[in-house]
């Protein structure tokens, strides 16, 4: 009986060991064991490895940008392509990094969700780079710096942000603009929308009195609009960056050296007289 019992274990000890291959370690059911270099490999490589990498694997750079903002992002509707400061930024990083431009649209309630959930790479999106964003998302250097601004119609007689109380004021949902107002203009009635083109319609058609949001989106807008005018000085600074997920410090860092070379060589003083200095009338320095 004693040799039965000795001989019962020993063929179960063999069986074991001959389950558990050639490391000796046995497979625990659940878990799926891949060679080295199999498809499990690759992925947490491609995890650790790092954004700018990530970006060239697939060969495109995804920039979440506007749509309706003429001299920023705005679809041209004669050749369906993006135009504009913001996409004409977003060509020349994708250049740098070897990589093909991608535009999806992104409006100021979706630009930092877009982010979050990877479906753009970076927003150029003129993005108030702003402490308060700084918590969620990582910013590049300053490009710009707008500043918030009034449109009116033209026999309007609103000329200053104090105005605005007991005033509906057109602007963008999720954007500074909405901040802004409500704090500036607290009685003021708000009525928001994604795009500042619904906005600018809405004071056409007289369903808002003001449109606010950046004086270079409102150039744009009563070129768009006739019948309307910008009025009053700006009233705020709004320093514009393009904006990064976290913990992607070296996209960060390849934009950040794409727009320092862009300002030595001439490059971004070139896009500053093409998009802003026609609706300006003055070609602004770069602010880093």
């Amino acid at each position: 009986m004693k040799r039965s019992i000795g001989l019962v274990i020993g063929l179960a000890l063999l069986v074991g060991a001959c389950s558990a291959g050639p490391g000796g370690a046995s497979a625990t059911a659940g878990t799926t064991s891949t060679p080295a270099g199999g498809a499990s490999a690759g992925a947490s490589g491609a995890a650790a490895g790092s954004a700018v990498d990530a970006i060239k694997a697939k060969g495109k750079l995804v920039c979440g940008t506007k749509f309706d903002v003429r001299s920023f992002g705005f679809k041209n509707p004669t050749n369906n392509q993006v135009e504009g400061l913001d996409a004409d930024l977003c060509r020349e990083i994708a250049k740098a990094l070897g990589v093909e431009a991608e535009t999806v649209e992104a409006v100021s309630a979706n630009r930092i969700p877009f982010l979050l959930e990877d479906k753009v790479d970076v927003v150029i999106s003129t993005m108030t780079a702003t402490e308060e964003r700084k918590k969620e998302i990582d910013f590049s250097h300053i490009y710009y710096v707008a500043g918030q601004s009034l449109l009116v119609k033209e026999d309007s007689d609103i000329a200053t942000v104090d105005d605005l109380n007991g005033k509906t004021v057109c602007s963008g949902e999720g954007s500074t603009s909405e901040e802004n107002i409500r704090e500036m203009a607290p009685e003021a009635e708000l009525l928001l929308f994604k795009t500042y083109t619904e906005a600018g319609q809405a004071l056409a058609d007289g369903r808002c009195e003001v449109v606010s949001t950046d004086n270079t989106i409102l150039f744009g807008l009563a070129e768009q609009f006739p019948g309307t005018k910008l009025v009053g000085e700006p009233f705020t600074e709004e320093p514009l960056g393009i904006g990064v997920k976290k913990d992607k410090d070296d996209l960060v860092e390849a934009i950040n050296a794409e727009l320092e070379a862009m300002k030595a060589d001439g490059r971004l003083t070139a896009l500053y007289e093409k998009w802003i200095k026609p609706f300006t009338g003055e070609t602004p320095e770069a602010p880093f």
